[in-house]
């Protein structure tokens, strides 16, 4: 069975900083590609960055120089760092395997980000 759990979101003050950890079990993950989205009330789920099984990094302009993607396979971990947050960021923040293909169906459950004063 595979799960991919999301934790680490909250309320944070602009400027503010949040890492987002995304935990999967029941694949390879060393061989997976991974990405992190967000959706925003009223608008479309988009990402916001993705890392490949060798660790090589993509990111959305809006969050470029400002989040980090990073993985650790030994703990089967994908995270987003996120720093200088603004109010446009807040969302809820999903998990997904971008990779091999057999495994792109899967979400994880999402968590919230907000970024109020």
């Amino acid at each position: 069975q595979v799960q991919l759990v999301e934790s680490g979101g909250g309320l944070v003050q602009p400027g503010g900083s949040l890492r987002l950890s995304c935990a999967v079990s029941g694949i390879s993950f060393s061989v997976a590609a991974m990405g992190w989205y967000r959706q925003a009330p009223g608008k479309q789920r988009e990402l916001v960055a993705s890392i490949t099984s060798v660790a090589i990094r993509n990111y959305a302009d809006s969050v470029k120089g400002r989040f980090t993607i990073s993985r650790d396979n030994a703990k089967n971990t994908v995270y987003l760092e996120m720093n200088s947050l603004k109010f446009e960021d807040t969302a809820v923040y999903y998990c997904h395997i971008e990779g091999p293909f057999y495994w792109r169906k899967y979400w994880g459950q999402g968590t919230q980000v907000t970024v109020s004063s």
